[in-house]
């Protein structure tokens, strides 16, 4: 991959990972319940995750699911599961004041990681870069699924480090609780429409 083929991939995964999906959905709702540097195991799950599924991807090893629909289903039905689980954990999440709660748990460096997997936003995301960016859609060598996840990963990380601040700049205004509730509400009923991409 040279500098151009590598600015443009920076710029597909700048608006790639900063677009709405059930990563960023979970980031925000980390930042309004937890805060913002509780949040942060959260924000590096996500892109460890992302790039680890990009590095996978450039090297081969995604077209395993891609290329079997019953291996790409059950990868679906997997992720549409989890992800109505964790709707309704976000939505169901205790409220109190607006500030970071000290007994919150928000989703860890794991548990963001292994969403990736289940994400279809992150599967479409993976699948598009890998077809476009890598000569003919080629497997790249190992040095060159390492910089693509790299590349990957520097644009994800400041792209979702948005979410988890607009989330623990959210606390300000979900002091009140019925605000909060609301605000949960929301963010589940969020995650959980993106299960009908999952679906389709």
């Amino acid at each position: 991959m040279d500098i151009a083929q590598a600015s443009a991939f920076f710029l597909f995964s700048l608006v790639a990972a900063v677009t709405p999906g059930p990563s960023n959905v979970l980031l925000a709702a980390t930042g309004a319940q937890a805060g913002f540097w509780r949040g942060l195991p959260c924000l590096f799950g996500v892109s460890a995750g992302m790039g680890s599924m990009m590095f996978l991807g450039a090297y081969g090893f995604g077209a395993v699911v891609t290329d079997h629909p019953q291996a790409l289903q059950a990868v679906r039905w997997a992720g549409a599961a989890f992800l109505l689980w964790l709707a309704w954990k976000i939505a169901s999440a205790p409220v109190g004041g607006g500030d970071a709660r000290p007994d919150a748990r928000p989703a860890g460096f794991l548990g963001a990681a292994a969403l990736q997997w289940v994400n279809p936003k992150a599967w479409l995301v993976s699948a598009g870069a890998v077809a476009t960016y890598l000569p003919g859609g080629a497997e790249a060598a190992l040095l060159g699924a390492i910089v693509f996840a790299l590349v990957f990963v520097s644009a994800a990380l400041p792209s979702g480090l948005v979410w988890l601040a607009f989330g623990a700049a959210a606390q300000r205004f979900l002091r009140d609780p019925r605000r909060q509730r609301g605000f949960n509400i929301a963010m589940g009923l969020a995650l959980a429409a993106s299960v009908a991409m999952i679906l389709r």
